[in-house]
């Protein structure tokens, strides 16, 4: 008995298009939270105990420096917040002009930005170390660098991945556990947040205090232009 014709297969109702070329962006997201723990292991432990991604912490340091409290300096966290907010008024520009056409585009163009104006910090880590120039200049490029990010990641709205904030994450990840008479379902996307964190913040310290500044802040600028290069438009 002869064998019937096999079926013609449908097309794809919803073909992948430019939009789903490449990494998702929570993997991206997660790529970047690593980023954002080596910046702070740069700027904390290299540039005089001040963020220049996390600005919770810097509100607090600010309010030690403004204190007296010793080790801290007020013109290094007033400018880590001053150019961050510049960062992030850029980023909402930027999302202004892209943000309602392809999300991998936008996304691609701010990783560029990033990872050039982190690039630029590497440099200058390594041609002018330990001067105040450079500190204030590294201060100004990773704080400017970090505020682009996190305007264009709130605008993205992937749930729990912030990138540089973790209290939300920590709380979620607890009130909405099954101890906390939750379902959890979103639990490993908010541990492994937590988790890239600590490793990049691990990996960042490490380096800056075995061979300083540059080498981190080049690893950073790296990871960035590896994503602005490879992210997609997809969650």
């Amino acid at each position: 008995m002869p064998t019937p014709p096999t079926p013609p297969t449908p097309p794809d109702p919803d073909p992948p298009g430019p939009e789903a070329r490449g990494l998702r962006l929570v993997l991206v997201l997660l790529t970047l939270t690593v980023v954002s723990g080596l910046i702070d292991a740069v700027s904390y432990l290299g540039l005089g105990r001040v963020f220049t991604a996390n600005m919770t912490g810097n509100i607090v340091v600010l309010g030690f420096a403004a204190a007296g409290a010793p080790g801290f300096s007020v013109p290094h966290t007033a400018a880590s917040l001053a150019f961050f907010l510049a960062g992030a008024v850029a980023g909402g520009r930027v999302a202004a002009r892209f943000g309602g056409g392809p999300r991998r585009r936008w996304a691609r163009l701010t990783l560029a930005a990033e990872a050039a104006l982190v690039g630029l910090s590497a440099a200058a880590a390594f041609a002018w170390p330990g001067r105040t120039g450079t500190v204030y200049a590294l201060i100004a490029l990773t704080a400017f660098a970090m505020g682009l990010r996190n305007a264009t990641v709130r605008r993205l709205g992937v749930p729990d991945l912030t990138t540089t904030v973790l209290t939300m994450t920590l709380t979620g990840l607890a009130a909405d556990s099954r101890l906390g008479n939750g379902s959890g379902h979103r639990s490993p996307r908010r541990t492994a947040s937590v988790v890239a964190m600590l490793g990049g913040a691990c990996l960042g310290a490490w380096l800056v205090l075995r061979h300083g500044l540059g080498i981190p802040l080049l690893i950073a600028a790296a990871a960035s232009a590896v994503l602005a290069v490879s992210a997609s438009g997809r969650e």
